[in-house]
């Protein structure tokens, strides 16, 4: 059921919010585990951000062989002329420092990215999967189903054309395009991030509980 939020705290649109998705060789790798692509999407006043979004394919350094869980179109050939993550990183962490990852099961890419780009420092991680088992009712909460259910594919397919179900940029611009459809099922004026974060953190250390963040690291000027 739909509640108004008590209080005066800033709204979520204006927190730093960064939509983020990583592709990579599946966690059947272990500690090999290789990121081959990466896409970060800023939110502005709730909606994705295209036009500065950042998405890259990386070359993993090494031949990756054909495995049904890795994303199609990411081959060796395609990988092979990307930039290395060395590379990556410090772009990427001009993005993300300091700001709150949105992800759909973001623990998995946050797992890999905190292994493998360990410089990078959000603030916190807020997890659309979580958010939408708290609020909806559905056989299946993947990002597919649920931007299905909630009339957003066509919406994903026109804010990044050329990509697909399963690249980091479609995933990532559904992501976005999903927090804000479930926030509207849920609230009935807008939260504060620190609403959605009572429903739907993740810890950045992996224990019980998130670092208690301050309202005023979370907006912007």
């Amino acid at each position: 059921m739909a509640h108004t939020r008590a209080g005066a705290a800033p709204s979520w649109r204006t927190a730093r919010l960064v939509a983020l998705d990583l592709e990579g060789t599946g966690a059947q790798d272990g500690a090999d585990e290789a990121i081959l692509e990466i896409a970060a999407v800023p939110l502005i006043d709730g909606a994705p951000d295209v036009a500065t979004a950042y998405t890259t394919l990386v070359n993993p350094g090494r031949p990756i062989p054909a495995r049904p869980w890795i994303s199609p179109g990411l081959t060796n050939d395609a990988l092979a002329s990307a930039p290395p993550l060395a590379a990556v990183e410090p772009g990427l962490a001009a993005l993300l420092d300091g700001a709150v990852l949105v992800g759909h099961n973001v623990r998995v890419d946050w797992r890999l990215l905190q292994r493998r780009c360990p410089s990078i420092r959000p603030i916190a991680l807020l997890d659309t999967y979580k958010l939408a088992r708290a609020v909806m009712n559905t056989p299946s909460y993947s990002l597919t189903n649920l931007l299905k259910t909630l009339d957003l594919t066509a919406t994903v397919d026109t804010m990044a054309p050329g990509s697909q179900p399963h690249r980091a940029l479609w995933d990532t611009v559904g992501t976005a395009l999903l927090l804000g459809a479930l926030i509207h099922i849920q609230w009935q004026t807008d939260p504060a991030i620190a609403d959605l974060t009572a429903v739907a953190d993740v810890p950045l250390d992996g224990g019980v509980s998130a670092p208690v963040i301050e309202e005023d690291q979370l907006h912007l000027f």
